[in-house]
């Protein structure tokens, strides 16, 4: 499974890259307004950082505006992934990106049936969102376990991006289920490499290789 970063931090976007574990990142533009920078400079500076997809989000909601600021985004670096929302002219837009080659980012998607229309429309990922759909005592999870279901039995493209992600275990439970996908704030992230037995583990090890008055140099 891909982990992206869900982030607008360019320095702390900088600093995890250097693991070698990222392999893209998604932005929206609650994320850019708190970066308090101008957009098209936070897209491109990340497309430095980061080789592979980023997803920049259109703020327009009808279909040509979309277009229009989705060619300008695309146009920032090859790795651009213009995001558009899920919804009526978020699809239409899709479509003439997916007849342009460009790539596509579905976001807000609540439901499978939201998910079978933007795997027609030509979207390169669909971003179902988790996290909300817990927080409405719904199965956020099953969500992706559904979507994997219909984009397997369709033989569809588009790749299942499991959004909105709170926990380690969301993640875990994400790859369980078959997103190709997970994009995690840093936070989680973080949280990813994390382990008390590990913690403890090489506490010992570290003792018992101090009590030899060796060194490997």
């Amino acid at each position: 499974m891909q982990i992206f970063l869900d982030s607008t931090d360019t320095k702390l976007i900088a600093e995890l890259a250097e693991t070698g574990l990222v392999d893209g990142v998604t932005t929206n533009p609650t994320l850019i307004a708190k970066s308090g920078r101008p957009m098209l400079e936070v897209i491109a500076e990340i497309c430095d950082l980061v080789p592979g997809p980023i997803s920049a989000e259109v703020a327009a909601i009808k279909a040509d505006a979309m277009i229009a600021e989705g060619e300008k985004l695309a146009g920032i670096a090859p790795n651009v992934v213009v995001k558009v929302p899920l919804t009526r002219d978020g699809l239409i837009a899709t479509g003439h990106f997916n007849r342009q080659g460009i790539k596509t980012n579905v976001t807000l998607c609540f439901s499978a049936v939201q998910a079978l229309l933007a795997a027609k429309a030509g979207a390169t990922y669909i971003s179902p969102f988790i996290g909300r759909l817990d927080d409405q005592g719904a199965d956020g999870m099953g969500l992706i376990t559904d979507i994997r279901a219909i984009y397997d039995n369709y033989g569809f493209d588009t790749e299942i991006l499991a959004a909105s992600i709170r926990t380690t275990g969301h993640v875990k439970e994400a790859a369980l289920s078959g997103a190709d996908c997970a994009t995690l704030p840093a936070n989680v992230f973080g949280e990813l490499f994390k382990h008390p037995l590990t913690d403890k583990g090489l506490e010992q090890f570290l003792k018992d290789w101090a009590g030899t008055g060796q060194s490997i140099l």
